[in-house]
């Protein structure tokens, strides 16, 4: 399954944090496909003003799917120095969250982790920073 039909949707702030984290994203065919550079370099940039609140972001909390598994988590994704498995807050750098950010509420997102191909529904996604912005 390709993930291309799903756009990846960054706010600037993340961006920016990412670019820092891993280089400049350059893709190219030597870029692996499941990979967070390759995300970054195909993602939609917007202004952190406009950045739909369904979508997954760093500091987000989501509630997925393993479709084959049929089995829900919930973490938060965090910058590396906040990871705390024990908090269920993983590090942006893991293959989960690399699979995860920059996706929305409903998407599929194809990933090869560790244990071979998984498929993950995003079922939920919560963005506290976004709800204290708006008032919620």
């Amino acid at each position: 399954m390709d993930n291309s039909k799903n756009p990846v949707v960054l706010c600037e702030e993340d961006y920016q944090k990412l670019k820092q984290l891993i280089g400049t994203p350059n893709v190219s065919e030597a870029t692996p496909e499941m990979s967070l550079a390759h995300e970054i370099g195909r993602a939609i940039v917007v202004k952190d003003s406009a950045f739909p609140s369904n979508t997954i972001r760093i500091n987000s909390t989501v509630r997925i799917l393993d479709v084959q598994s049929g089995r829900e988590n919930q973490f938060q994704i965090v910058m590396p120095g906040q990871a705390d498995m024990k908090q269920k807050k993983i590090s942006v750098l893991t293959q989960m969250s690399a699979a995860l950010i920059g996706f929305r509420e409903g998407d599929e997102v194809v990933w090869k982790m560790p244990a071979g191909l998984k498929t993950l529904k995003v079922l939920e996604v919560r963005n506290e920073a976004e709800l204290q912005r708006q008032g919620k």
